[in-house]
Order: structure tokens, then sequence, then C-alpha cells
């Protein structure tokens, strides 16, 4: 493992970064926000990181208390990796992170991977209420937890686990829209931008918002 580097400054945005300020450390806090995960699930969607990297970055955000690492009980008998309640906590950073850098999107290159996925933490800013929501993209889809507290998992890839709130079908340019600010949630079904089924409280609000 290899030894922390500080900035050695007594100010708090110092020792902030001084944990989550290395490259990989704040993405990799995205993927777990998802719940626990594989290595070889989270390496697949993080791409262009190298195993090594990952490795180096996991055991230093345990050795921080950011992460734990525990074995899944059989038939899984697979290590994996959740946040801790400290963490998580990262969750409002990232949101804010994500709400900063959102102008900076711009049309996607050529060399930009994109899972669905990724779209999960700027729509659960997007929507308000209470409750679980399916969103189907062309890229795939996921489904995210309204106003959750606790220890569950913010979003998750795949269909809904359940019975949704609500279901989203859109697509990636109104994704970035919406995450840019350049329309809101409602003005986009307005618009029919996204399709919205379901009976449950945050369907019915969007579709009479």
């Amino acid at each position: 493992m290899s030894p922390r580097r500080s900035y050695d400054q007594y100010c708090s945005a110092a020792r902030a970064l001084d944990l989550v300020g290395d490259r990989w450390t704040l993405l990799i806090v995205r993927e777990l926000l998802a719940g626990p995960r594989r290595y070889t699930d989270l390496h697949a969607d993080l791409p262009g990181v190298s195993t090594d990297v990952l490795a180096s970055r996991l055991k230093d955000m345990e050795r921080d208390g950011l992460t734990i690492r525990r074995r899944l009980p059989p038939p899984g008998a697979a290590y994996v990796y959740e946040l801790t309640g400290r963490g998580r906590e990262l969750l409002p950073v990232l949101q804010a992170l994500g709400a900063w850098g959102a102008p900076e999107l711009g049309e996607r290159r050529p060399t930009d991977a994109v899972r669905a996925h990724w779209f999960a933490l700027p729509l659960l800013r997007a929507l308000e209420g209470e409750g679980l929501v399916e969103v189907r993209l062309e890229e795939g889809e996921f489904h995210v937890h309204v106003g959750l507290e606790g220890d569950d998992a913010v979003y998750g890839e795949g269909p809904a686990p359940r019975e949704p709130d609500a279901r989203l079908v859109l697509d990636v340019g109104t994704c970035t829209a919406v995450a840019q600010g350049e329309l809101s949630l409602p003005d986009a079904v307005r618009a029919g931008r996204v399709e919205v089924s379901g009976e449950g409280t945050l369907a019915k609000a969007l579709r009479e918002a």
C-alpha cells in the first residue's frame, strides 16, 4: 500500500483532497454508490483505469475509511467493495461536482466512453419527491432511489428490483440537457422528450407538472 500523500496544509479542503484528490478516486465512489461491486465490475465500468491503479486506489480508500472489502456468502463467495458511511457522505460532493462540470460536456467526442448509469446522479438531482424510478436509455437501463436516506444503494444498473413508482424513457441528449440545466425534467416531459409511465406519485407528478 502506497504511503498517503498530503498537501501538508492545515485546511479542510486540502485535507479532503488528501483523501479523494487522486485520479479515479471519486469515480470509484460514483460506481460504489450503486452498492457493493466486485473488482471486475468496477474495472469494466471505469474504462481507462489500469488494474494496478484501480487496486492501489481501492487499498488507499480502504485504509482511509472510505470503503470496506468483504466476502459474499455462498453461493456468491466473491469479494466486493462497498462504501462506508464516511464514503457515502461524498454523494453531495459528487452531485455538486457534476453540476459544476455539466457545462463542460458539450458534444460527445469519438473517444468518450459512456455507460447508461453514469446519468443516474444527474437525473437524481432533477427528480423531486421519494420513490423508485426506472430509466431506459438506448445505452441501457438503470434505476434510482429518489429521496433515499440510510445505507441503501443510491442507484443501480438494470431494471428496478421491484415495481417502480415511475418509468422514464429518454435519450442521452435529453439527459445531457437536463444535467446542464438547459431543460428541466417536467419541461422535457411536456416537450415529448421523456416518456413517463407508472402510477406512482413520482410518475403522476411528472405528467401533471
